[in-house]
């Protein structure tokens, strides 16, 4: 937790105030206007306006006017957590594996002082269904996992919780929870030491009505208790007592499985000791020379020091996750004294933790965007992107995705002409006749392709549309050879459109990206030319964006 003591003379105040103002946009569901941050954090207006430059300039939020989003390159930060910690990576599968056989939501906590902050989320899609994040806080106090951690609490632990919950009773600074009084001391003490003596817990609609969890701690090779696994379901489908007769012997089972993973991969791969060499991948020295070229470029728009702060935080990941002071400083390219005065802000905000000469990543980091930014689907991440896009081209761009025989439109920018392409979200049209469905159906295997063109009937919109499987087959062979798409005339007499496929981490096509316009306006020529190389760079940040979100969540497709 964070310090409630004197602030370091050491301390970074650029980076506290970076720091605070991400937590306040976080806190708002990712986005506030300047003068609501103003309001908000205290800051003048002009100190408001640099860090969220600074931000800005790093990737981490996006500037739209007045109004300033959490952007998805954030998540840097938490994933740096994440795989700093190991558990996700290890056991994210294994608890996915276990929501699909139970049919019920299955979560992973940790402990975050006198809270619980989960890790992973395995939500089952109904209309009454789970609605917590990768990185959401909750009261130990209203929670089956809290009554588990509190179960081995020390009397200093016990006081802390005394302090925060005399000061806020109802809970309101945890966002993710509705405000309430839950249990009292005495009744929160007996519900911790009734879990401790038959290891689990029951969640019987602490959080609020309707919500009931199962819960079992997951123990390393010591005993000690990593993460705690929880079942979540409704009270339509379940009540407490239910649940537990229902869903505590597989639990148990698969808490079993999960603790021998535990054992097989050892300390180093879950939050060990254990250092490696930096992968290439990983952030590397040269950002300490990025935000020096920065400060030059921009002058007092730029804050340096915020900046070399939060690339600290990049420093650690998997097989890093405790590091000295000399390690951070060389995986950073930072001096020595920068890497330690960001180090001693950060452990007294609470983001890291000392043992002894080395420093780990605390949970607190997640609260930095990751709840918010872990639930963003694809056509939000892809919106800004296509406005810029848009705007470099001076036509409309659109994101769509495979639905069947058809495309489905999932986020568009159009261009204010007088003739314009007029597609609204959620408009489809046969796969066969568009640049978008044509690079997606290229990507597929070719017996699924085979086997798509058998079971369609391409219909004729123009005389130019292609309806011979023979010929759609060449021409998908070559746009998966060529990379795009282009079309020329074929859903509608005078529409020339171009598109790219866009790749998750798996290098999957999941969606396509494409330009849309009147023939009049580009030759197919120019289209190669001067649209292409924008549609590929637009592709290329799509994904990047695709990358880093979907790292420890899955990406919602709409």
């Amino acid at each position: 937790m964070p310090s409630t003591g004197t602030v370091p003379p050491e301390a970074v105040a650029p980076l506290t105030r970076g720091l605070m103002v991400l937590r306040r946009l976080t806190d708002a569901d990712g986005v506030l206007s300047l003068s609501e941050l103003e309001r908000i954090t205290g800051l003048a207006r002009s100190t408001v306006d640099r860090v969220t430059g600074t931000l800005a300039r790093m990737g981490y939020v996006r500037l739209d006017g007045r109004d300033v989003f959490l952007a998805p390159r954030l998540m840097d930060l938490g994933n740096a957590y994440l795989a700093a910690l190991g558990l996700p990576g290890l056991l994210g599968g294994p608890a996915d594996a276990l929501a699909d056989a139970l049919d019920e939501s299955v979560s992973l906590a940790v402990a975050d002082g006198d809270g619980v902050r989960f890790v992973h989320q395995a939500t089952r899609r109904r209309a009454m269904s789970l609605s917590f994040r990768i990185g959401d806080l909750l009261p130990a106090e209203r929670t089956a996992p809290g009554a588990l951690l509190a179960a081995d609490w020390t009397e200093e632990e016990w006081a802390r919780w005394r302090a925060r919950r005399a000061a806020d009773p109802r809970a309101t600074g945890f966002p993710a929870v509705p405000p309430g009084d839950g249990p009292d001391e005495k009744e929160f003490a007996a519900h911790a030491a009734r879990a401790g003596e038959c290891g689990w817990a029951l969640d019987d609609q602490l959080i609020e009505p309707g919500l009931v969890a199962l819960a079992l701690p997951v123990r390393d090779a010591d005993g000690a208790v990593t993460c705690v696994a929880s079942v979540v379901s409704h009270t339509s489908r379940h009540t407490a007592d239910s649940l537990r007769e229902a869903m505590l012997p597989r639990l148990r089972s698969a808490v079993a499985e999960w603790e021998a993973l535990l054992k097989g991969q050892g300390q180093e791969a879950v939050g060990g000791r254990r250092s490696r060499p930096r992968d290439p991948a990983d952030p590397a020295p040269g950002l300490a020379d990025w935000t020096h070229a920065s400060k030059q470029e921009l002058g007092r728009g730029f804050i340096e020091s915020l900046a070399r702060g939060l690339t600290v935080l990049t420093a650690f990941g998997e097989g890093r996750a405790a590091l000295p002071l000399s390690a951070v400083a060389e995986a950073t390219g930072l001096a020595r004294a920068t890497a330690r005065r960001a180090l001693i802000t950060l452990e007294h905000l609470g983001y890291v933790e000392a043992e002894g000469r080395l420093f780990r990543l605390a949970p607190r980091v997640l609260a930095l965007g990751y709840p918010y930014l872990s639930r963003l689907p694809l056509p939000q991440i892809a919106a800004p992107h296509l406005a810029e896009l848009s705007r470099r081209v001076h036509d409309s761009a659109s994101l769509a995705v495979l639905a069947g025989p058809d495309v489905r439109y999932t986020a568009r920018v159009a261009t204010r002409r007088i003739m314009s392409v007029h597609i609204t979200v959620g408009t489809r049209f046969p796969a066969h006749a568009t640049s978008l469905g044509r690079v997606m159906l290229a990507d597929l295997p070719s017996d699924a392709r085979a086997a798509w063109l058998a079971e369609t009937e391409p219909q004729a919109l123009t005389p130019y549309t292609l309806t011979s499987a023979g010929e759609l087959a060449a021409v998908l062979a070559r746009v998966r050879e060529q990379g795009y798409a282009l079309v020329d005339e074929e859903l509608e007499q005078g529409l020339r459109s171009i598109a790219v496929p866009v790749r998750d981490r798996a290098g999957a096509v999941v969606a396509a990206v494409n330009v849309a316009m009147h023939s009049s306006r580009r030759t197919v020529e120019e289209c190669v030319g001067e649209v292409l190389p924008e549609l590929r760079a637009t592709a290329a940040r799509i994904e990047e964006d695709l990358r880093t979100a979907g790292r420890f969540a899955p990406v919602p497709e709409a």
